[in-house]
């Protein structure tokens, strides 16, 4: 892929997905990632039909709509992906303007999503992502971090399961596999895949 820009001299930036099974650690991994890594990262914010919790912020933590706003928006084709949480009538979704605009500023934007919206997103062939998928290395041990943390009925645990073991089955739809064994580690590994595609791409056009 040839070098582009968008006339400032700004490359454009990247877009990367990171998903897996809850237990997996993104979000601790995430976290360190963002710190460390020397590229230009940022998570991407979501939309949400949930009301803020105290101490969110509009544009910061989640953009936050009305189930109507949330709607018409769907209808427009304004998001890359979204889903309704749990069925309680909760919507979450990723704004297709909010990424481009990261890409545009020369920002790599990270989507932590889960294999449905990944597979969403995959489909509309946009924005050329870098796919992560990131777990534990087994059923066997995602269930015991699952029981170490000590914060979730036996219900809720085996409900967590089951989802894993259909989303593990996704595994062959992404890019790069990365088992988050000790924290330092899967973060090292995946700032090296991500500077491996700059050098391979130094930009995409958004």
């Amino acid at each position: 892929m040839s070098s582009e820009s968008d006339g400032s001299g700004t490359e454009f930036g990247r877009l990367v997905i990171l998903s897996g099974p809850s237990g997996a650690g993104k979000s601790t991994v995430l976290r360190q990632l963002l710190r460390e890594c020397e590229l230009p990262l940022t998570l991407s914010v979501s939309a949400t039909t949930r009301a803020p919790r105290a101490g969110e912020t509009e544009g910061k933590d989640y953009f936050f709509l009305t189930d109507q706003e949330f709607d018409q928006r769907r209808r427009a084709g304004e998001f890359l992906e979204y889903k309704e949480v749990f069925g309680l009538g909760r919507w979450y979704g990723t704004l297709r303007s909010q990424v481009a605009s990261g890409l545009k500023q020369g920002k790599w934007v990270i989507l932590e999503i889960d294999v449905q919206g990944a597979l969403a997103v995959l489909e509309k062939q946009e924005f050329d992502p870098i796919t992560i998928f990131i777990h534990p290395g087994g059923m066997d041990e995602l269930e015991y971090r699952l029981r170490a943390r000590e914060t979730e009925t036996e219900e809720v645990i085996l409900a967590r399961l089951e989802t894993a073991a259909s989303e593990m089955r996704y595994l062959p739809h992404y890019q790069h596999e990365v088992i988050n064994g000790v924290v330092d580690e899967t973060v090292a590994e995946i700032c090296q895949i991500l500077k491996e595609q700059k050098e391979k791409h130094p930009c995409s056009k958004s």
